[in-house]
């Protein structure tokens, strides 16, 4: 992955004339039978920061082994974090990481899951009032998903659920340039960030009583 592209406006603020979920639908596994994130990338080609929010954000939307938020929760980070920082419309990963696949199958299978759930969140978004049109409000924006996308990391009981809905509707709206949807996707976020610190401090409330 790569950062060829120079930097031409709010990374994944881009019109697509293609759903994502469409484009999605067309992954398949490799030669070897696996997916891989290069693969990913490839798909996702012209699609940029928004996009990849959404593809890694949306499996913690679905039940998943112990330990897999903190697989989905890094790449989360990393695109969080260049939007805050880059000057470029396309990510770059580690290539460590950019090479890391899972078994084809099980990938598929993933997919049949999340789809739906993209579907519904692209039924109501939609180009509109938007208003992310400085360098400025991209960091705000950038600097608030790297925040979302480390609650999503932490394994928290019952606190990636939020972050990873608020983070793939951010992520949706900035592709689609939805203004109503990043102020919807902002306020989960919020309450998100808010749910998790809560359930951090009875936790650790908890475990002081115990010992």
């Amino acid at each position: 992955m790569n950062m060829e592209s120079p930097h031409n406006g709010l990374p994944g603020a881009q019109n697509q004339s293609e759903s994502l979920s469409s484009v999605l639908s067309r992954l398949t596994p490799g030669a070897d039978g696996r997916i891989s994130l290069n693969q990913l990338d490839a798909l996702l080609a012209d699609r940029s920061f928004g996009a990849f929010l959404v593809v890694f954000a949306l499996p913690n939307l679905i039940p998943l082994p112990p330990g897999a938020t903190l697989i989905l929760g890094l790449p989360l980070i990393m695109v969080s974090w260049q939007m805050l920082a880059s000057r470029y419309n396309r990510i770059w990963l580690p290539k460590r990481l950019a090479n890391l696949s899972a078994d084809g199958a099980r990938a598929m299978k993933l997919l049949e899951q999340i789809l739906p759930w993209l579907e519904r969140i692209e039924a109501a978004i939609k180009p509109r009032a938007w208003f992310l049109t400085t360098r400025r409000s991209e960091r705000v924006l950038g600097a608030f998903s790297v925040v979302l996308s480390i609650v999503v990391f932490i394994p928290i009981p019952f606190g990636n659920w939020l972050p990873a809905l608020a983070l793939a509707i951010i992520g949706l709206s900035l592709t689609e340039r939805d203004g109503y949807g990043i102020v919807v996707g902002m306020l989960l976020g919020v309450v998100a960030i808010i749910v998790a610190a809560m359930v951090v401090l009875a936790v650790g409330a908890l475990l002081a009583f115990l010992l």
